[in-house]
């Protein structure tokens, strides 16, 4: 069976394709068979002007149709699309959807931060660790971070907040933000006697993963955020282009991406992360098998 999630977020529009097999045990095995990222930046459009421009709604529809065209080829009945922050935000979203559904056939269901955070949640990654500790999922995208935690076997309690990189490179995030954070994770999760873990999704951290020459399965360090924190916010967008290879998209969002991986980390007690490079279009792969499953 073969299933396609796209995932459109503030930063980029994501269409994952995965083949499933059912393994000797009878649960079903993920295989990654194509991963294209387009990156529409939406959230410069709406978190300034409210809304989506006629040239950013081009590219919508250009790359809908393009992720429709691979989807056929790849022999894809099953499809789930999903749109996020800037989507929710963007006055003009219902319009666009109709524009995508009416070219592509592909209907896009806008999802709340919190249903978002669930999706995330899962690709189960915490199900197969130790229960001798708690399990903090941060998820960071260009309009919002999610925060899931996941302790004794089960998710315990999760949240969205409107923080993410493009709404602080644009400076509008608040301080008032950034104390409800805060007082969620202290109150919320570092009330709890277990140690905490931290897992972490999105194109960033896994940049920041990769730039580490970590091997698979080893955990980054607060410290080590802390560094690259330090060391790439003393060079320029250009220059980090040109040192370290970033694409312009992820050179800008980089810095602020990993000042909340930072904080998350501070205010919950957390000296490592874990980043097995899932994100949300897993996490709708594995929702979308279950929805298919069930009927």
């Amino acid at each position: 069976m073969r299933l396609a999630a796209i995932d459109i977020g503030s930063n980029a529009a994501r269409l994952l394709i995965s083949e499933v097999n059912i393994k000797n045990d009878g649960t079903p095995g993920f295989i990654k068979l194509n991963l294209v990222r387009v990156p529409l930046r939406l959230g410069f459009d709406v978190f300034e002007s409210g809304e989506i421009s006629k040239e950013k709604i081009g590219m919508i529809l250009q790359t809908m149709r393009a992720y429709k065209h691979l989807i056929n080829a790849y022999g894809v009945k099953h499809i789930k699309a999903c749109a996020t922050s800037a989507m929710r935000d963007a006055k003009n979203s219902e319009d666009i959807i109709r524009k995508v559904k009416l070219e592509t056939g592909i209907s896009i269901e806008i999802i709340s931060g919190d249903l978002e955070a669930t999706l995330i949640y899962e690709n189960h990654i915490a199900e197969t660790m130790s229960r001798d500790q708690g399990y903090l999922y941060i998820d960071v995208g260009g309009g919002s971070t999610e925060l899931t935690f996941f302790i004794d076997g089960k998710l315990d309690v999760k949240q969205s907040f409107n923080i993410g990189t493009i709404r602080l490179l644009k400076n509008m995030v608040s301080e008032d933000q950034w104390a409800s954070m805060k007082e969620f994770l202290k109150t919320r999760i570092r009330g709890n006697k277990k140690n905490i873990i931290a897992i972490g999704s999105g194109g960033n951290i896994n940049k920041i993963f990769s730039l580490s020459k970590r091997k698979e399965g080893k955990p980054l360090t607060l410290e080590l955020l802390r560094d690259y924190h330090k060391e790439l916010n003393n060079f320029s967008v250009e220059e980090r282009i040109e040192i370290y290879k970033l694409r312009r998209d992820r050179a800008d969002v980089i810095v602020p991406a990993l000042l909340i991986f930072i904080n998350v980390m501070r205010w919950v007690g957390c000296e490592e992360i874990y980043v097995p490079k899932i994100g949300l279009a897993d996490g709708l792969i594995h929702h979308l098998y279950n929805e298919v499953m069930t009927f």
